[in-house]
C-alpha cells in the first residue's frame, strides 16, 4: 500500500514539474516574441517622433479611391499611417509608398489588422477617384487613397503640420512641393506623431511595433 502510494506521489510530482516547466517556457517564449518597447530616443533613431500629448484635429470629409466617404470615422479603431502626396509626383511619393509597402508586407497578420496606410492626394485637380484607384493598390491592395476639396485638404494638412504649395512649371503644368513625413494617427483618431524620411523598412517596423504594443489608450 505504501509502495504504491509512494509511486503515485512521485508520478504526481513529476507531472506537476513538467506542467510548471511548460508554463515557464510558454511564458518565456511569449515574452520573447513580444515587440520590445523603445524609449523616445530609440524611437527617434528609428525615425519616429511622438507628440508629448496626442492632438485632436477637425472633422473632415474626403472620398477614397473606391468612391466611398473618408473622414474621421474611418480613422477610428486602427492605427493610421498617412502620407500626403500626389500621383504625378516623380520621386518622393512613389519611393515613400514603396517603402511603406515593404514595411507592411513584413508585418504579422495581427499587426496588419491594427494598421492602415493612407495616401491623401494634395492634387484634387488631377487625382480623381479613378486615378487613385489605379495608383494606390499598385503598392498594396490594402492601402487607401483619398482626396477631396482643396480647402478641406489645406485645413487637414495644416492641422497635421504638413506644408505644401502648388508650383507652376515653365511651359505650363505644375507640381506640388510638400513635406515628406508620414503622419501617425492613433486608434482614437488623434494626431500621435510622425515618421520622418528616409524610410527604411526595418526601422519603420521596429518603431510601429513598439508604438502599437506600448499603447495604453
Amino acid at each position: 500500500m505504501g509502495k504504491y502510494s509512494f509511486k503515485g506521489g512521485v508520478r504526481v510530482t513529476i507531472i506537476f514539474v513538467v506542467v510548471f516547466i511548460s508554463l515557464v517556457l510558454a511564458g518565456f517564449f511569449h515574452k520573447f516574441n513580444q515587440p520590445r518597447i523603445l524609449n523616445k530616443h530609440e524611437l527617434r533613431e528609428n525615425g519616429a517622433v511622438l507628440l508629448q500629448t496626442p492632438r485632436k484635429f477637425s472633422e473632415f470629409e474626403l472620398t477614397d479611391h473606391k468612391g466611398q466617404p473618408f473622414g474621421m470615422e474611418q480613422l477610428k479603431d486602427k492605427w493610421s499611417l498617412i502620407f500626403f502626396g500626389f500621383t504625378h509626383c516623380p520621386d518622393i511619393c512613389p519611393t515613400t509608398m514603396a517603402s511603406a509597402a515593404k514595411m507592411y508586407a513584413g508585418l504579422e497578420d495581427n499587426e496588419k489588422d491594427q494598421l492602415q496606410v493612407i495616401l491623401i492626394s494634395l492634387d484634387p485637380e488631377r487625382d480623381t477617384t479613378e486615378k487613385l484607384a489605379e495608383y494606390v493598390p499598385y503598392f498594396n491592395p490594402d492601402f487607401i487613397g483619398a482626396t477631396g476639396n482643396k480647402y478641406v485638404l489645406l485645413k487637414l494638412a495644416t492641422e497635421l503640420n504638413v506644408a505644401f504649395s502648388k508650383v507652376e512649371l515653365e511651359g505650363g503644368g505644375y507640381t506640388i512641393d510638400h513635406s515628406g513625413n508620414m503622419i501617425l494617427v492613433n486608434p482614437y483618431g488623434h494626431y500621435y506623431g510622425f515618421l520622418k524620411p528616409p524610410f527604411a523598412e526595418g526601422n519603420m517596423q521596429r518603431a510601429l511595433r513598439s508604438i502599437m504594443a506600448g499603447f495604453e489608450g
